[in-house]
């Protein structure tokens, strides 16, 4: 029973249908992951058996009776700590939260998972109020690569990402601000994926404004699909949601790309690859056009957003931190207290107009690539996992966190949707992440292109090397 944490959930829930194995053997399953692994990684914060073990049963009661609420009844999921969990603490990173207070609300993605009856039993780490691209905290500790555990998760959905990898449960649920899902999903070698904005309510609002979204990691896109089902229902609390998906996401997901017109970006103007990372991506375009798809290479020439990124987001920062009172700065993320210091505390209303007004350009940017092009392509991150616990590679010229991510904040400033699946590994064993990005609104067709292309491959179907010791 114990590879049943490593099935896709969508046949996980095959199983529970015939009766072969049940909610509670696929929990257990999940949960012996977490004592093999979670010492070596550090993925989550919170396991509660119990809270597990009893909705797992109430979910094999209703297979038995042939009554489940939907399609993902019964699969283990995990939360990352920064979306709210009614009865557990959420704790966010950082030690400026405390624990003893009443956690009577569910975050309308936590609601969603417990009306389609899936069996959420634990948390996972973030760094302090998710503000950068690897997951650690002065709370928390290191969480470190499924691959190899000397290397960084990434972040800030990294124990998402790493617990996902590893099988502690078949499902993670995370947030990303400027790649939070994507980054950690690429260094991890799973699919994550950062939906339009408001297509998955966010609640209580977010410091970071519009930037910020919720999104599903698993690892396949059939139950990347499968759980934005679940999630992209619209919730009162949000004032930005969006209406109900007309379709399941599942349904057209194997189309195909036959005659899809991509656009490929190898740098978006202003990046640069890793050749390992630009090979691998290469032959994954490859693979596209072998599918039918006319892939034409562009050359966008776009200028970096990353410093109105800032002014968007580490006044974001500023702002959550204004709320723990005037000594919080000193008692955070050092790196999170430089970076407010200098971007976000410094900003003016007039600063912030103006990197909406950036914003602004690179939405109508996109737009009017879209009229030309279904998705665009490009590599999700330039470079592999790097050390463990360091916030940038070594030798790099900064340690800011947008310095080496540059394809995945643009898209939470456009709000569009952006998967990343695995396409490859290093020649030492490290997962690189191909993104695709469509324009917004236009989710289900990213998953089929995603779809296409891993049914093409099998980099999805490699297990990190800790799994074959088991």
């Amino acid at each position: 029973m114990t590879e049943l944490n490593l099935i896709p959930a969508s046949e996980l829930v095959d199983g529970f249908r015939s009766g072969t194995f049940d909610p509670v053997d696929a929990l257990e399953a999940s949960l012996q992951a977490v004592r093999d692994h979670d010492e070596q990684v550090n993925a989550t914060v919170l396991i509660d058996e119990g809270a597990g073990r009893k909705a797992a049963e109430a979910s094999a009661a209703r297979w038995s009776a042939g009554t489940p609420l939907s399609p993902a009844d019964g699969v283990p999921v995990t939360i990352k700590d920064i979306i709210l969990t009614r009865g557990w603490p959420t704790l966010r990173g950082s030690k400026l939260v405390q624990e003893d207070v009443a956690w009577d609300e569910d975050s309308p993605a936590t609601a969603r998972l417990r009306e389609s009856g899936a069996v959420i039993f634990g948390k996972n780490t973030t760094p302090e109020f998710g503000w950068k691209g690897v997951t650690d905290s002065i709370r928390h500790g290191v969480t470190r690569n499924p691959w190899d555990p000397s290397k960084a998760a990434g972040g800030s959905s990294g124990g998402a990402a790493a617990a996902t990898a590893l099988g502690m449960g078949s499902w993670s649920v995370g947030t990303d601000g400027g790649g939070s899902v994507r980054i950690p999903g690429s260094f991890s070698g799973i699919v994550a994926l950062k939906p339009t904005y408001g297509q998955v309510p966010v609640w209580p609002a977010s410091a970071y404004g519009t930037l910020s979204h919720i999104g599903p990691m698993t690892r396949t896109v059939r139950d990347c699909a499968l759980l934005l089902d679940v999630l992209a229902q619209p919730d009162s609390r949000d004032w930005s949601t969006l209406p109900a998906p007309a379709t399941s996401y599942v349904a057209g997901l194997d189309g195909g790309v036959g005659g899809l017109r991509i656009a490929f970006s190898p740098d978006l103007g202003y990046g640069h690859n890793d050749p390992e990372v630009e090979r691998a991506v290469r032959t994954a375009v490859d693979s596209l056009t072998d599918a039918g798809a006319v892939v034409e290479e562009v050359s966008l020439d776009l200028e970096d957003p990353a410093a109105a990124f800032h002014v968007l987001w580490f006044s974001g920062a500023a702002k959550v931190l204004k709320a723990y009172g005037p000594d919080a700065l000193d008692q955070v993320d050092p790196g999170l207290a430089q970076a407010v210091r200098e971007f976000g505390l410094e900003a003016t209303a007039a600063d912030f107009l103006d990197a909406t007004a950036v914003r602004m350009a690179l939405g109508e940017r996109m737009g009017e690539l879209h009229q030309t092009y279904d998705v665009l392509v490009t590599p999700t991150m330039p470079i592999p996992a790097f050390t463990a616990g360091q916030p940038a590679p070594d030798g790099w010229p900064s340690q800011l966190w947008t310095s080496w991510t540059p394809y995945t904040y643009p898209f939470n400033m456009t709000q569009q949707p952006a998967l990343t699946l695995p396409c490859g590994f290093t020649d030492d064993g490290l997962p690189i992440g191909l993104q695709i990005v469509g324009p917004r609104h236009a989710d289900a067709l990213v998953l089929r292109a995603g779809q296409a292309y891993e049914r093409a491959t099998d980099w999805h179907t490699r297990r990190p090397p800790m799994l074959n010791h088991d």
